[in-house]
């Protein structure tokens, strides 16, 4: 039998822990080691990067951590595979290859191809197709040490590897659907290693003080291991998996480039300490259309904060609102868009004056500079000396600053160059072969039986349910889990998409789906539009919807008093009424 494939992560993001690259190196035994550098928003700030120097357009700071560890990954014989191509793989592949030079050290660079859209799209700052791994997979059976691509999905950096090593092909789906999943707990680093996690508070401190990087280990017939390097900190669960499984995705069908994986498949199993088997996932061909994300800049942004100290919060906010508006109509300069928000943040008898202080939020936007940057500082600082008592703010605006937008498009699969370029410069074709299956939602699962009726209390949701959250675009998702089969019968039935609204009151008004996942004993909710235009557009106070799901955990219901009896008390858990 081949033996299983050992793929690590170093990066979860354009800013992720730097060292990690040399820890995951010396830290344990690694075939493949990867680098997920790319989001919507990075794809933004490269575009913006690529304006002022053509050149430019990828992750700089893997360079940098190449320069440190190349030559230790040519001595351990582990393939480097990286999306840190950004919108100039070639770019990167050739800096890649200087480096190497410079280094005298002899390694073999393949980069891919084919994403940029961008002549498709001209009124776009940057259109960028999401290719599959068979690229990626290319370059490793034409002898590649080190491949950098462009915009992959970040599971590709996973079935690319395992479709080169154990020679997969595209009709695979099983196998490729295994690798798929195994690839999205990869790809956000130590959010699958107890980062991040509802239930942190359940573990000492010290084991969350720097949690180690994950790595997968992929078998031949799809399943995996997910585990991390020995005396690394952190901890691999089935709690962490299913964090990471629900995170940014939606329902059953995980639709990419390379398949279809089907999450209601998934069986996660706990085979040892920091040790979860992912097992018997399906897979489907892929849909016969790639997504395709595009970047615009959508204007100008600017934002004041007016602390509002003690007494009298509710007219100091409407005082101060009324001046500013006034101002912008004298000044025939209101913004195209004006959004206030009040947080009430203060407390009655406060100990300290941050303790007693309100904020309110002024953010305006509009397609030209002048009405957010001068048109806003003046209107917001010329009142310090006449408006509410104790008027200051939390820093002047400045000067405004553009913002971006994100759309995604869809394209023919067939209509897109997808390109391997392998190390000695031969530029090989990737046709998927596999064919395709429109993708269409399925049937909602039956629900277990209801818990029985009997006594509830008033608590929080996040004593018995964990979540995570995260955005896609404009919408955001919301997963909630659950740990025993007894809470699962409860929150099946009772998070609906009613009760969702009410417990999340900026849901109202909005496109709420819920997906049941009983497999994972979790749902998976999809709020569209909450986020606007995307991250890069800060529609709201958390515009990757980050914290959406602990805010979820926090609100009160009433659950069931024997679900609240078999929580332990931890420093998290608050006293239950």
């Amino acid at each position: 039998m081949t033996a299983p494939l050992r793929i690590g992560n170093a990066s979860g993001f354009y800013g992720d822990r730097f060292d990690a690259l040399r820890d995951m190196l010396t830290g344990g035994p690694l075939d493949v080691l990867t680098g997920d550098y790319l989001a919507e928003l990075t794809m933004l700030i490269l575009g913006r990067d690529r304006l002022k120097d053509p050149a430019r357009g990828y992750a700089k700071t893997f360079l940098r951590q190449l320069e440190e560890c190349l030559g230790l990954a040519r001595e351990r014989g582990v393939k480097i595979v990286a999306n840190a191509g950004g919108l100039n793989p070639a770019g990167l592949a050739d800096a890649v290859r200087e480096l190497a030079g410079r280094l005298g050290i002899g390694v073999r660079v393949a980069h891919v191809e084919g994403d940029d859209l961008g002549s498709r799209f001209p009124d776009a700052l940057t259109a960028n197709a999401y290719l599959g791994g068979a690229g990626i997979a290319a370059c490793l059976k034409g002898g590649a040490d080190v491949v950098v691509t462009g915009r992959v999905t970040d599971a590709a950096l996973a079935t690319g590897p395992a479709a080169a090593h154990f020679g997969w092909g595209d009709g695979d789906h099983d196998r490729l659907a295994g690798a798929v999943v195994a690839g999205h707990i990869l790809e956000c680093g130590t959010q699958a290693t107890g980062g991040n996690y509802a239930f942190f508070g359940e573990r000492p401190a010290t084991d969350l003080l720097r949690p180690g990087f994950p790595l997968a280990e992929i078998h031949e017939d799809g399943s995996a291991v997910i585990t991390k390097h020995d005396g690394t900190g952190g901890f691999v669960d089935v709690g962490t998996v299913t964090a990471q499984l629900l995170y940014e995705t939606s329902g059953a069908r995980y639709a990419g480039p390379d398949v279809t994986a089907r999450l209601d498949t998934v069986t996660l199993t706990q085979e040892a300490p920091d040790r979860v088997r992912v097992s018997g996932v399906r897979g489907e061909a892929p849909p016969p259309d790639l997504k395709v994300g595009l970047n615009r800049l959508g204007g100008f942004r600017n934002e004041v904060v007016f602390v509002l100290t003690g007494l009298d919060v509710e007219a100091k906010a409407a005082l101060v609102r009324a001046q500013v508006e006034d101002s912008f109509g004298r000044t025939k300069s209101r913004p195209e868009e004006v959004r206030w928000e009040l947080v009430r943040a203060d407390r009655a008898d406060a100990p300290t004056e941050e303790g007693a202080s309100a904020f309110l939020r002024l953010v305006v936007r509009d397609p030209q500079q002048e009405p957010v940057g001068r048109a806003l500082s003046g209107a917001a600082i010329e009142l310090a000396l006449g408006s509410y008592p104790g008027f200051h703010v939390t820093a002047p605006p400045g000067k405004g600053a553009p913002y971006g937008v994100f759309e995604a498009a869809y394209v023919e699969r067939g209509t897109v160059d997808h390109v391997a370029v392998l190390p000695g410069g031969e530029r090989r074709p990737v046709q998927a072969t596999g064919g395709s299956l429109v993708l269409e939602d399925l049937d909602q699962p039956p629900l277990p039986a209801p818990l029985p009726d009997g006594p509830t209390r008033r608590a929080p949701l996040g004593l018995v349910a964990g979540a995570r959250s995260g955005d896609k675009g404009g919408d955001a998702n919301v997963g909630v889990w659950v740990r025993t089969d007894d809470a699962w019968r409860w929150l099946a039935h009772e998070l609906t998409v009613e009760r969702f609204r009410e417990l999340v009151p900026e849901a109202q008004g909005l496109g709420v789906v819920r997906h049941v996942l009983p497999n994972l004993r979790a749902l998976n909710f999809v709020v569209e539009g909450i986020l606007g235009a995307g991250v890069a557009s800060q529609a709201r106070f958390d515009p990757q919807a980050k914290g959406l799901g602990e805010w979820l955990r926090a609100r009160h219901l009433d659950i069931p008093a024997v679900l609240l009896e078999a929580v332990e008390p931890n420093e998290t858990t608050e006293v239950l009424p």
